[in-house]
C-alpha cells in the first residue's frame, strides 16, 4: 500500500487551510462536517466559505501565509494554485511534524483526501493514492447507490444496543450470529422502511428471546423485470442477496437469477402455457412452510408482481398465517419492452391513455370488454397474448378498430435475443405465422408502433413488414 488508510477525529481541533477559492470551499465543507475549528489564509476568500467558517466558529485571515500560522494545529490543507506557496507550506508542515496535504499534489502528501461515501457512523472512504482520482469518484458513485441511506440509522441502532448485547452474549461468537441476524433480517428492514420504533421494540424483544426459540421468518416478493439485470431496483438487489431460499418464475433470466444469494436454495416455480412446474396453491404452501421454518425468502417473479402476476393471491395466503412480508416493485414488460423498442406508450399527437390487458384467454368467449379497448387514441398491450393473437386481432376489428392500426410484437424484449415484428391489426397475426417469434412476447396496438422506425435505440433484430414478407413459408 502506499498509504495507510486512516480515520482522523477531528471534532474541536485546529486545522489550517491556505486558499480561499472553490476548491478551498470543498475540502472546508469536509473538515467542517468532521467538526474541525478551521482558520483559512488568503488574499481573497469567496463569500460562500467565509459563511461557512462563520457558521461553524471558524476563522478568516486575510493576506499571506506564513509558518507561524501552523502553531497549535493538528492538520494543514494547501489549496492554492500558486506551487511554490504550495511547496512552502509543505516543507513548513514536515519541519513541525504535521499532516499536510497539497491540493492535486500527491509527491506533496503526507495524506489525502479519500473520495468519501457518508453514512456516519458508517464511513466509507476510497482511495487511488493520487493516481486515478476520477476512478476512485466513480467507485463511490457506485457504492452510493449500493448503500441506502437508511444505513446511518441502522448503525446508530446497533450503537444503542452494543453494550447491552455484549452484557447478554458472553461468547464473541453468540454476539457475531445475534448481530447478523438483525443485521439481514426483519429488524433491518424495518429500519430501512423508516419504520425504527418498531425496529427497536423487535431488537429489545430479540434480546429478551432464549436462544433456542424459533423464529418466523420473512418473505420478500420481488419484481425481477422484464430480464435485463440493469432493471432490478436497488432494494430488490438488496434483498435477493440475503434471502436463504429462492422460488423464482420462468420469466427470470440467468442475469437477474445469478444475482442473488451464491449459497441460497433456488427451486423454480414456472408457469409455461400448459405447463406449470408447480400449481399456484403449491407456490403458496411453500412460501409459508419455509417462512414458519424461519427462512429469508425470497419469490421472484417476472416483471412486477402485481401486474399480472398473481402476487396478491401469494401475499393473502401468508396474511392468513401471520408471516410478515414485502413487496418490491419491478419494471414491469409493457413498459421497458416498449422502452426498448422504441415504441412510447403514449405521446400527445398518437395517444393520450394505454390498457394493459391479459391476453391469455380461458376460451373464445373471454370477459375482454373489446368495446373499451377500441377507443381512439389509446395504446392497448396484451400481456401473454402470442398464442389468442389471430383472435384479439379479429374481435378488435369486429368492434371497430381499423384493420390499418399499426400493432407490434416484441420477443423476449430487453435482452440481446430481442426481435420486433411490426405490421398492422389485419395482418400481424399472419406475419407471426411465419416468422414465429419466441415467448415471452407482449403485443402493442395503436398508432405509437409508428414510432419505432425513428425511435428504436437497442441492438435488436428488426422486422418490418416487408422483411417479414420475405420471409420463408413452411
Amino acid at each position: 500500500m502506499d498509504y495507510l488508510p486512516l480515520f482522523f477525529k477531528l471534532e474541536n481541533q485546529p486545522v489550517l487551510l491556505v486558499g480561499g477559492g472553490s476548491i478551498a470551499l470543498r475540502k472546508a465543507t469536509l473538515l467542517t462536517r468532521a467538526g474541525a475549528i478551521v482558520t483559512v489564509v488568503s488574499h481573497e476568500v469567496c463569500p460562500e466559505l467565509e459563511a461557512m467558517l462563520a457558521q461553524h466558529q471558524g476563522e478568516v485571515i486575510i493576506g499571506e501565509y506564513h509558518a507561524a500560522l501552523l502553531e497549535n494545529k493538528g492538520l494543514v490543507i494547501a489549496a492554492t494554485d500558486d506551487n511554490a506557496l504550495n511547496e512552502r507550506v509543505h516543507f513548513d508542515a514536515k519541519a513541525c511534524n504535521l499532516p499536510v496535504n497539497v491540493v492535486d499534489s500527491p509527491d506533496l502528501c503526507t495524506f489525502i483526501f479519500p473520495a468519501i461515501v457518508d453514512r456516519s457512523p458508517i464511513v466509507v472512504a476510497i482511495s487511488s493514492g493520487g493516481q486515478a482520482p476520477v476512478l476512485a469518484r466513480l467507485l463511490r458513485a457506485k457504492l452510493e447507490t449500493w448503500i441506502p441511506n437508511s444505513y446511518s440509522e441502522l448503525s446508530q441502532l446497533v450503537g444503542r444496543f452494543r453494550h447491552a448485547v455484549k452484557k447478554r452474549f458472553t461468547s464473541v461468537n453468540q454476539r457475531r450470529i445475534f448481530w447478523e441476524e438483525v443485521l439481514q433480517g426483519q429488524i433491518a428492514e424495518k429500519v430501512f422502511a423508516g419504520r425504527h420504533d418498531e425496529a427497536q421494540q423487535m431488537l429489545e424483544s430479540k434480546l429478551d428471546l432464549s436462544d433456542s426459540e424459533q423464529h418466523t421468518g420473512e418473505v420478500y416478493l420481488v419484481g425481477g423485470g422484464p430480464g435485463d439485470p440493469e432493471l432490478l431496483t436497488f432494494k430488490a438487489l438488496r434483498l435477493m442477496q440475503q434471502a436463504d431460499i429462492v422460488f423464482y418464475d420462468a420469466l427470470i433470466s440467468d442475469k437477474v437469477l445469478d444475482l442473488c444469494r451464491r449459497d441460497a436454495d433456488r427451486v423454480f416455480v414456472g408457469k409455461k402455457r400448459a405447463n406449470h412446474a408447480v400449481p399456484q396453491e403449491g407456490i403458496n404452501e411453500l412460501l409459508v412452510k419455509h417462512a414458519l421454518q424461519g427462512k429469508r425468502v425470497l419469490r421472484l417473479k417476472g416483471g412486477d408482481p402485481f401486474i399480472f402476476g398473481r402476487g396478491g393471491e401469494e401475499l393473502q395466503k401468508l396474511k392468513e398465517h401471520n408471516i410478515p412480508f414485502q413487496v418490491v416493485p419491478g419494471i414491469t414488460a409493457a413498459s421497458a419492452c416498449s422502452t426498448y423498442a422504441g415504441i412510447p406508450l403514449t405521446h400527445r399527437h398518437y395517444a393520450q391513455s394505454v390498457r394493459f390487458v391479459t391476453g391469455q384467454l380461458k376460451n373464445r368467449s373471454s370477459d375482454l370488454n373489446f368495446e373499451e379497448l377500441v377507443h381512439p387514441n389509446q395504446t392497448i398491450v396484451f400481456y401473454m397474448g402470442l398464442h389468442s393473437l389471430p383472435h384479439l386481432s379479429k374481435e378488435l376489428i369486429r368492434h371497430g378498430k381499423a384493420e390499418d392500426t399499426p400493432a407490434a410484437i416484441i420477443s423476449r424484449g430487453t435482452s440481446p435475443e430481442q426481435k420486433v415484428l411490426v405490421g398492422t391489426l389485419a395482418n400481424l397475426a399472419g406475419k407471426q405465422q411465419k416468422a414465429q417469434l419466441e415467448a415471452p412476447a407482449l403485443i402493442i396496438v395503436g398508432e405509437v408502433v409508428d414510432l419505432h422506425d425513428d425511435l428504436a435505440w437497442f441492438g435488436e433484430e428488426v422486422l418490418s413488414e416487408h422483411q417479414a414478407d420475405l420471409l420463408p413459408r413452411d
